[in-house]
């Protein structure tokens, strides 16, 4: 009888892989219960169709400007070699994206073939938001029932309290500073936003995300990086409804405009809102503004502490 494996799974949303991607993306997305909430199916086909229609273009023309796909499946990728390589033969490491292939059907199908009979759910965000943790662990737990999986899930909500993640934060950060002075710099944290009636409908994102950055500036603290103020705000914001408060770029038009440090903090891996929204958008905000220094910190990504991140995650949850 062939030996019994692990698996770990890490689950992200995903991103286009080319633009041809870009619809099935969009249409993916906006077909999420977790995204729009309306109670009818109906009508959340309806209304993602709609926002599918009007913004498969503009999306198209974003993701042209930063080499024509997502560099979220690219960095998976290599987050995943090197979590391989630390774990061993004996546990089998792969990724699913919610919304662009890879999708979990053929995660599984994978997995099956390697008679795997018990797999670790790692949703590579931070903070849990039934918009991103849910979404993902729902779309990956469906999928495997039915296929008639018989291996045991277990999985992990969020992970903003892991020291060795909030090290590789800093790391960024530090990479970002450089030999220049921290008080030169104001930081501003910058989250996904999140609409209102979501939160206040018990979702603990917000909750998750203050508490992160107070984590934060404790660190900051004892590692002697003492920016002159520490910030939060909110990206990405779409629609007329009421989101998360303040917004990026009202944060950026509210503090002095010397220089300013923004960490994507809702992220693990690069993509399109932090290599387009952070490092091309609000560029262009920040100078109007007449900052003199504007930098954006690259997410984890595939660093070795983040990897010690992982790890520990799977063996807390053995």
């Amino acid at each position: 009888m062939a030996s019994r494996k692990e698996a770990i799974v890490l689950l992200n949303m995903g991103g286009p892989n080319n633009l041809d991607e870009v619809e099935m993306f969009l249409k993916n997305m906006f077909a999420d219960k977790n995204i729009l909430t309306m109670k009818s199916d109906l009508l959340r086909t309806f209304v993602g169709t709609m926002i599918t229609f009007t913004r498969t273009e503009q999306s198209q023309d974003i993701y042209r400007q930063i080499g024509g796909k997502s560099p979220i499946v690219g960095h998976t990728k290599e987050l995943v070699a090197k979590l391989q390589s630390r774990v061993g033969e004996n546990v089998v490491v792969d990724f699913a994206m919610r919304y662009t292939p890879p999708f979990a059907d053929d995660v599984i199908e994978r997995l099956n073939e390697q008679n795997v009979d018990k797999i670790y759910l790692v949703p590579l965000y931070p903070q849990y938001s039934s918009t991103t943790t849910k979404s993902s662990l729902e779309d990956f737990e469906d999928a495997y029932h039915y296929a008639n999986g018989n291996a045991v899930l277990t999985e992990t909500k969020h992970f903003f309290q892991n020291e060795s993640y909030n090290k590789a934060i800093l790391e960024r950060i530090k990479e970002s500073v450089g030999s220049d002075k921290y008080k030169d710099f104001d930081i501003i944290f910058s989250a996904h936003g999140l609409p209102q009636k979501i939160v206040k409908a018990g979702d603990p994102y917000e909750q998750h995300v203050n508490r992160h950055v107070e984590i934060l500036k404790n660190m900051f603290i004892a590692e002697g990086m003492d920016f002159h103020e520490t910030h939060l705000a909110y990206q990405s914001k779409v629609g007329p409804m009421k989101w998360l408060e303040p917004s990026l770029d009202t944060k950026l038009g509210s503090i002095r405009n010397r220089g300013v440090i923004i960490f994507p903090l809702a992220f693990t891996i690069d993509n399109s809102e932090t290599v387009y929204e952070l490092e091309i958008e609000y560029r262009e905000i920040a100078e109007e503004l007449g900052f003199k220094d504007y930098r954006v910190c690259k997410c984890p990504n595939d660093s070795d502490l983040f990897v010690d991140a992982l790890v520990e995650i799977y063996e807390k949850m053995k």
